[in-house]
């Protein structure tokens, strides 16, 4: 039987994710749109003005602010810190997955984006979720 407590989860203190965005130096963002109007444009080029290494995951580009787009996670092919989640929550728990096969230390899942299957896969691979929150606007607050 399944009682309510189960089904909450939380995300690391702020202190946890200053560290996580301190620590990272590599970022892929899946769902990077190339349209520069879009969120995932906007958070992107601010990662990169920050000294990130943004590495665009988007079957449908094939190139994005001036870097190659992948078609998804595995083709990368270099060490990834953080997985930036731009998609609806039911669409994360594969990707979620697949970060976890390239050993990401880190899965975000944007603001507006829940997903508690995605949490469950996570958390049972001892790796960090955050989600519902803006890479960007934490990085700001971390930096205050």
């Amino acid at each position: 039987m399944t009682t309510p407590e189960q089904n909450k989860w939380s995300n690391p203190d702020q202190e946890k994710i200053k560290q996580v965005l301190t620590e990272s130096k590599t970022i892929a963002v899946v769902g990077l749109s190339a349209k520069a109007e879009r969120p995932s444009y906007g958070v992107a080029n601010y990662l990169m003005s920050q000294g990130y290494d943004v590495i665009p995951v988007n079957p449908m580009e094939k190139e994005i602010l001036g870097k190659k787009s992948y078609p998804d996670l595995t083709s990368i092919g270099t060490k990834i810190d953080i997985v930036d989640i731009f998609r609806k929550g039911e669409a994360t728990p594969p990707i979620v997955e697949e970060a976890i096969k390239i050993g990401a230390t880190c899965i975000w899942l944007q603001e507006g984006v829940v997903s508690e299957e995605s949490y469950r896969i996570a958390s049972n691979a001892g790796v960090t979720i955050i989600m519902d929150r803006c890479l960007l606007k934490e990085h700001q607050r971390a930096g205050e």
